[in-house]
């Protein structure tokens, strides 16, 4: 077993999440924020989880506000925001640290597994994703410049 289903991070109720729940899916992890440039990309995230999420896609958004302090304060008001403004019905997580030593395991694992360019294992900003397939494997880190709808084809293959 991949040491990716071992991870159990905290949703945004406060309870367990553990990944073992994800096993032979494949799964979109973003870091994500409310008050970012790339906020919008919530609109094709979401249309990529309608469009897959029957076929085994999972998307996890994983609030962090390291980067200019642009989510919301809490997690009601996240949670709202992603509801009222995008429509977003996949999970948002507890909001998080991804870099530095109060870094989630979950960003600590990813960024250890697929590190940057140039090994640069540091999240540099909103909106970084990882792909990881149905066996728990990191597939692909993507930077936030990326637009998801531009994954798909990546997704839709490990499908």
């Amino acid at each position: 077993m991949s040491d990716f289903y071992k991870l159990i991070p905290i949703d945004s109720k406060s309870e367990p999440f553990p990944f073992s729940q994800l096993e032979n899916k494949v799964v979109l992890i973003v870091n994500v924020a409310s008050k970012c440039g790339f906020t919008p990309q919530y609109e094709e995230l979401e249309e990529l989880y309608k469009k897959y999420h029957e076929k085994g896609l999972e998307i996890l958004g994983f609030p962090c506000s390291q980067f200019g302090e642009q989510e919301l304060d809490t997690q009601e008001e996240i949670i709202n925001f992603c509801k009222l403004n995008y429509g977003v019905t996949f999970p948002i997580l507890q909001k998080i640290k991804v870099n530095g030593v109060d870094a989630d395991p979950v960003y600590t694992y990813l960024k250890a597994q697929k590190p940057g360019l140039l090994g640069f294992r540091g999240i540099k900003w909103n909106f970084e994703k990882f792909l990881i397939d149905k066996k728990g494997i990191v597939f692909k880190r993507y930077s936030s410049v990326v637009k998801p709808t531009s994954i798909e084809s990546d997704i839709a293959a490990l499908l």
